[in-house]
């Protein structure tokens, strides 16, 4: 972990706020005050902030339904996230979206996609948008180890390689399509694989490693951008939480969870940084204290927001 440390205390406060935010809304669900479906991404924090940070503010970005990570490290607004968790008029996408659909275009983020592979297409066309602008910027789409057989990842696959689009194409292979292993549904042994089939740059990176996720997004980028064209990127990693709150988890062992928490990815940059950079228990203190605060401010903005009025029902919404 090369990184100086200002960055890396960035980026441990980012993936700190991250569990907070995710935790707290595991509460709010159990308290009925989230409804729907929800999908929590705790322990897939490193993914979200090694690959956000190493993108330019401006740069496209599209996730899954699992993506609450990646919109707070694009910059997502915690209070406006928060209301759309609630259902508020507030919220990023006014309280009609949910869990599954956070989108704001002022930060490049072109939507969660509750679909498997949908964002895949979508940041392809951002990717293509910037190539004929000739703006520089770059998309990026996160999307699971499911997202590998559908049609569609394939299309924008062979499009992005055959017209060299600035696309970073980075699978959060958690080893799990919902509650189906990865070896049941894919006969390769790494999902990066599937790009030779396209002749496309691939790499395999430690997921739980933000450094690892950082400097493999960061080195796509500067690919893209300078015209060579898209890379995909499996980043292995591991959700410590069911596929969503009430899923029974009967399809892994408690042993392979209790084995993947001892690499949780903020206990690892913790202890990295309290090595090799010095940092306190007291800095780390004063770290989640703010952390705390922000998602207790982010809970009340939440619930003292107004719902959508009934006659918006249909507002924002084409077909």
């Amino acid at each position: 972990m090369s990184l100086p440390k200002d960055l890396l205390l960035s980026m441990y406060e980012c993936m700190a706020l991250i569990r907070a935010f995710e935790e707290a809304c595991v509460q709010l669900y159990m308290e009925k005050e989230i409804r729907g479906s929800f999908h929590p991404c705790v322990g897939q924090e490193a993914t979200a902030v090694g690959a956000c940070f190493a993108i330019n503010p401006d740069d496209y970005l599209t996730c899954t339904y699992r993506g609450h990570g990646a919109c707070i490290a694009k910059g997502i607004d915690v209070n406006a996230a928060m209301a759309e968790m609630l259902g508020r008029k507030t919220g990023v996408s006014k309280g009609k979206g949910g869990s599954m659909h956070w989108t704001d275009p002022s930060i490049g983020l072109l939507g969660e996609n509750a679909i498997v592979a949908a964002g895949v297409p979508i940041a392809a066309g951002a990717a293509l948008s910037a190539q004929l602008d000739g703006n520089g910027r770059v998309a990026l789409t996160i999307f699971g180890d499911g997202a590998i057989n559908q049609g569609v990842f394939h299309e924008a696959l062979n499009m992005a390689q055959l017209w060299k689009l600035p696309l970073i194409l980075l699978c959060e292979n958690n080893f799990y399509a919902e509650m189906t292993p990865l070896a049941k549904s894919n006969p390769l042994a790494q999902v990066a694989d599937r790009a030779k089939g396209y002749n496309m740059r691939a790499v395999v990176v430690d997921g739980n490693d933000v450094c690892a996720v950082y400097e493999a997004v960061r080195e796509a980028a500067q690919l893209a951008r300078t015209g060579e064209g898209p890379t995909f990127i499996e980043a292995r990693t591991y959700r410590l939480l069911g596929h969503m709150i009430g899923d029974s988890e009967s399809y892994r062992t408690k042993e392979e969870v209790a084995a993947w928490r001892e690499r949780d990815p903020i206990k690892r940059l913790r202890a990295h940084l309290a090595q090799a950079e010095g940092v306190t228990d007291a800095e780390f203190d004063a770290i989640h204290a703010r952390v705390n605060r922000q998602i207790e401010a982010a809970v009340q903005f939440a619930k003292a927001s107004p719902y959508p009025d009934p006659e918006e029902a249909y507002t924002d919404f084409w077909i």
